[in-house]
């Protein structure tokens, strides 16, 4: 049944710039028989396509002792792999685009509600948009529809459970400067070379952010990356504008506009040594981390049902914006991360069963 049910899902072409209605239908039919009550929190995108966030509940109540929380959005695929939406088993693995992340994790929460009768609250949380920034779980936490105790968030782990995972922030920023012939740079001012002393400003509160350290992740820091860059519009033209992204993945002990600060600082610094120095900074995400304490009564019940000890992640997750319910959240499910958003991506089939059992145990001991 569990095969059959992520075939399912894998066959609706939810990438993320697409609606997600058709998958959410999907799920309300799937959870309809289960006897669960849905509900749709429906939303629309910047450019104007409906998404749903889809909140499934075994009783109609506002605060619930736990929630299994999957996104339903994938990133995009090519259009020559074509297992892409349709599953496919090989070697004992399910391949398609999101078996992994997290459509795996979706039909196991499904397949372990189909063997538990829950005696306490509980909820299927099915977001949207998590690939593209997290919109969905963020529209959950800001509406706040319900109070969660406990969470699960599906992400492709292993099934190893994590306890905490970094931040992730994220932004453009755009150096002015005065273009003029490049035989007389007196006359304008390059804006890659102010971009470039930025840049190098960078690297130094790279360093800086070492003596600020979480031992449980790898790397123990937060994390700075200077991804891309552009500047200029000819080879023999002073750049008048040079813009460059910067991300941070901040430990979730540091507020996630420190390094922001630090940046702002540095930009303050570079005006008082070039007046007519000129940045702008749009910082479109501040994503901060999440942690649940080691002793945990939902750690300690995922490290049993799994039989492996947890950990943490250096990526970003729905952990947090659960974290915003109310809840205790911890990260697990089948499949590896590093097989997640590329062609051939797969999860094995021994974990995607494994997975429901995890989960079946799990709202047998917390909602029974």
């Amino acid at each position: 049944m569990i095969k059959e049910i992520l075939a399912d899902l894998v066959r609706i072409d939810s990438v993320s710039s697409r609606s997600n209605v058709e998958i959410v239908e999907y799920l309300e039919r799937r959870c309809a028989a289960l006897g669960l009550i849905t509900r749709r929190l429906p939303y629309s995108d910047e450019l104007g396509i409906e998404k749903v966030n889809l909140i499934a509940l075994t009783s109609d109540v506002t605060e619930v002792e736990l929630a299994l929380v999957g996104h339903t959005d994938t990133v995009p695929y090519d259009p020559n792999w074509s297992e892409a939406t349709n599953l496919t088993e090989r070697d004992g693995k399910l391949f398609g685009r999101g078996s992994c992340d997290t459509k795996g994790f979706i039909a196991a929460a499904l397949t372990a509600l189909e063997n538990v009768k829950p005696n306490k609250p509980l909820a299927l949380v099915f977001t949207a948009d998590e690939e593209i920034g997290l919109r969905g779980a963020k529209q959950l936490a800001q509406l706040k529809p319900l109070k969660v105790r406990y969470s699960i968030v599906g992400e492709p782990t292993s099934l190893k459970p994590i306890r905490a995972g970094k931040g992730y922030s994220l932004a453009e920023v755009i150096v002015k400067g005065r273009e003029a012939h490049s035989a007389y740079p007196a006359l304008g001012a390059s804006a890659v070379f102010r971009a470039a002393r930025l840049i190098n400003r960078l690297e130094s509160i790279a360093t800086k952010l070492r003596d600020d350290q979480h031992p449980a992740f790898d790397p123990h820091y937060t994390t700075l990356n200077v991804g891309l860059i552009h500047g200029g519009s000819a080879k023999n033209v002073l750049a008048g504008e040079c813009r460059f992204t910067l991300e941070w993945r901040p430990i979730p002990t540091q507020s996630s506009d420190h390094l922001l600060n630090l940046f702002k600082a540095a930009i303050e610094e570079e005006t008082k040594a070039d007046p007519g120095f000129e940045c702008e900074v749009d910082a479109s995400r501040q994503d901060t981390g999440f942690e649940t304490a080691p002793d945990s009564p939902l750690i300690k019940l995922l490290e049993r049902a799994s039989g492996k000890e947890s950990g943490t992640v250096a990526f970003g997750t729905e952990a947090a914006q659960m974290m915003l319910l109310g809840s205790e959240s911890v990260v697990i499910g089948p499949g590896d991360i590093r097989e997640a958003h590329r062609t051939g991506e797969f999860v094995p089939v021994d974990e995607l069963e494994r997975c429901a059992e995890i989960l079946r145990q799990s709202i047998q001991q917390l909602c029974s």
